[in-house]
């Protein structure tokens, strides 16, 4: 009889440092592997790349654009991109060009 009181006893004394156990190791498995864990950080850094990459990609369009809205400013039209534009939009040539079709691939 004392050895089963006894075992009960140890089991009971082992009861909460096993539970915290069990605790700490629930957290630090969501600490590596949870959506916002150690590995996931990985593929965030990849993902920030690639938003930079497309911002880098979005800024030097702007500029573009930028430039030719500078150039299309009613105080003062660039004639060469008035021009540009014009046959652009109105699919209209000057009487002394020659067209040159290209082959689409």
């Amino acid at each position: 009889m004392d050895a089963r009181i006894d075992l009960f006893g140890y089991l009971r004394r082992a009861a909460l440092p096993a539970i915290c156990i069990l605790l700490i190791g629930y957290f630090v498995s969501h600490a590596i592997n949870g959506p916002t864990g150690a590995i996931a950080w990985r593929d965030y850094k990849a993902e920030r790349a690639r938003l930079e990459a497309q911002v880098a990609v979005a800024a030097e369009r702007k500029a573009a654009i930028a430039q030719q809205v500078k150039l299309l400013d009613p105080a003062g039209v660039d004639p060469d991109m008035a021009d540009e534009l014009v046959r652009q939009n109105l699919n209209v040539v000057k009487p002394d060009e020659i067209i040159v079709p290209l082959d689409s691939k």
